[in-house]
C-alpha cells in the first residue's frame, strides 16, 4: 500500500534553517517524481519544488536560492533544506508522489506545520 510521510516540522525564527523528511512507501515497481507543496489557511496548495528520479530539480520563484530538495532513494527517502526562513514561509508543507508509470497511485502525506516567527 502506497504511503507518504512527512516529518521535520517545527518552529524556528526568521533566518533560521528547518529540514524536512518524506518517506515514501509502496512505490517499489513504479517510476515517480517527489513534489513538496504548503498551504496557509485559506489559500490554495502552492507548489514549493520537485525532484525526479535522476535528482533534477526544480523550485517556486518564492523559495529558489533558499530552500534545496535531495533525495535518498535506497532509503525512500526526500528531503527539504529550507534556509533563511522568513514569516511567510508559514505553512503546513506536504509531500506528494508524482506517478510516471506504473501501477501505483499518487498520493498526499498528512503535512508538517512549518512556523517562522519574525
Amino acid at each position: 500500500q502506497a504511503q507518504v510521510v512527512e516529518s521535520g516540522g517545527g518552529s524556528v525564527q526568521a533566518g533560521g534553517s528547518l529540514t524536512l523528511s518524506c518517506i515514501v512507501s509502496g512505490y517499489s515497481r513504479c517510476i515517480y517524481d517527489m513534489r513538496w507543496y504548503r498551504q496557509t489557511p485559506g489559500k490554495e496548495r502552492e507548489f514549493v519544488s520537485e525532484i525526479d528520479g535522476g535528482s533534477g530539480t526544480v523550485y517556486a520563484d518564492s523559495v529558489k536560492g533558499r530552500f534545496t530538495t535531495s533525495q535518498d532513494r535506497i532509503a525512500n527517502t526526500v528531503y527539504l533544506h529550507m534556509t533563511s526562513l522568513k514569516p511567510e514561509d508559514t505553512a503546513t508543507y506536504y509531500c506528494r508522489t508524482n506517478v510516471l508509470s506504473g501501477h501505483c497511485s499518487d498520493a498526499w502525506g498528512q503535512g508538517t506545520q512549518v512556523t517562522v516567527s519574525s
